[in-house]
């Protein structure tokens, strides 16, 4: 399965250069947060595949005009063809505002997924927006990751975790792919084309 993933900025080569066709091999499309709507719907529209997406802390807009024909897996774990995505946007709450959290409140939305965690055997994919406390993270407040997002890894062994929030300006923050324990951990910011094995997939067809 061939995945492109995106977050926090618009990609020229996407949207201002795009070509007809230059998507016709991406299986999946993900979004890790704090996009335009207009663009993961011309997304939508110009792949043949679904476009998933959890909330960034500036995506407030979504509330009241979200992104047509795109799927929400925002507080849910998702399954798509075989692949389990466990999504969970926001950021750590830096100000009023929506799709901001405390650590405790990022906790309390893990908790009410124990049912479907169990029902669904874990998942595959950590989707997100924010990154892990003391990983990909900043030492402010708004860049602060969660720590709650290390100990899912640690207790569920997804094979990858996809986050933005840090964009390439930010410096020494910034990296775009590393390893948490067995987890690869991938930025998403800009984009990123994922290759994910069949064995994956095939164990739950």
């Amino acid at each position: 399965m061939k995945v492109l993933i995106v977050a926090d900025e618009v990609s020229k080569k996407y949207y201002d250069y795009y070509e007809p066709g230059m998507l016709k091999d991406i299986d999946l499309i993900i979004s890790a947060g704090d996009l335009p709507p207009q663009y993961l719907e011309f997304l939508t529209t110009m792949s043949c595949c679904d476009v998933l997406y959890v909330h960034g802390n500036h995506d407030g807009i979504y509330d009241t005009r979200p992104p047509e024909g795109c799927i929400c897996v925002d507080g849910c774990v998702y399954n798509h063809k075989g692949l389990r995505i466990l999504g969970l946007g926001g950021s750590q709450r830096y100000k009023l505002g929506t799709h901001m959290y405390s650590e405790k409140e990022m906790r309390a939305r893990v908790r009410k997924l124990k049912f479907q965690l169990f029902r669904n055997k874990g998942f595959d994919i950590l989707l997100t927006h924010a990154p892990i406390e003391g990983h990909h993270d900043g030492e402010d407040l708004p860049h602060k990751g969660f720590a709650v997002f290390g100990e899912l890894i640690e207790k569920y062994h997804p094979k990858y975790m996809i986050h933005g929030h840090q964009h390439k300006n930010y410096g020494k923050a910034y990296q775009q792919e590393s390893w948490y324990k067995d987890t690869l951990v991938i930025n998403a910011y800009v984009s990123y084309i994922l290759e994910i094995p069949d064995e994956l997939l095939q164990k739950r067809r």
